[in-house]
């Protein structure tokens, strides 16, 4: 299935977001740097500390990870992938490690130990709820054919308090997500829902 318009709308809405606010957090949509170490700091959680590791980052935005993951002492390789040219472009501005490279085409990515996605299945704009549904789990697909180690995910949790809850997002059930891995992926899966924030993170380990 094609999800070229999905694709479309998704990256001219993070365009805008980065024309507005530049590299910043909330050039990619979050509301803080807070926030966005936090998530970070969840979705580390699946790399293996103290030991060298690859890593893709999976709608990398302009690389705010790298950071996140140098200021904590990991030794490791990344690649970045975003949809979008203009976040890849401020990316490379940015990052111009030997240990770091970008992509704006998803079949250059080469597999990894893991692979991390942050923030991409919340903005499904005008898209129907089962529609973005079906495209999340054509994507966690491609998160654990890149992965050999592991991935980790986050979403907006479908517990948030509704009053909150915006027509734009999707907010996923962290109990069919649990499901959906478990069953499909490894033993070895974990849900973490206990940080300040209207999401949860998914780390799925390997065999």
């Amino acid at each position: 299935m094609s999800y070229a318009r999905i694709l479309g709308e998704v990256r001219r809405y993070y365009d805008g977001k980065l024309k507005e606010h530049g590299a910043t957090a909330r050039g990619v949509d979050w509301n803080s740097n807070e926030s966005q170490r936090l998530r970070f700091s969840q979705l580390a959680q699946i790399c293996e500390h103290g030991s060298p590791f690859s890593i893709n980052d999976y709608g990398c935005g302009y690389g705010a990870l790298i950071d996140y993951l140098d200021e904590h002492g990991h030794k490791f390789q990344y690649r970045g992938f975003d949809i979008s040219p203009r976040m890849v472009g401020k990316a490379r501005e940015l990052h111009g490690q030997n240990n770091v490279s970008f992509v704006i085409d998803e079949s250059a990515l080469q597999p990894a130990d893991y692979t991390v996605a942050s923030g991409i299945f919340n903005v499904r704009l005008k898209t129907a709820a089962a529609e973005w549904e079906d495209y999340v789990l054509a994507k966690l697909e491609v998160l654990n054919q890149l992965s050999t180690k592991g991935f980790a995910f986050n979403l907006l949790t479908s517990y948030s308090d509704r009053d909150f809850m915006r027509p734009d997002l999707y907010y996923g059930d962290p109990l069919f997500y649990f499901d959906y891995c478990k069953k499909r992926y490894s033993r070895f899966v974990s849900v973490i829902h206990d940080y300040p924030l209207y999401e949860f993170t998914v780390l799925v380990r390997k065999d």
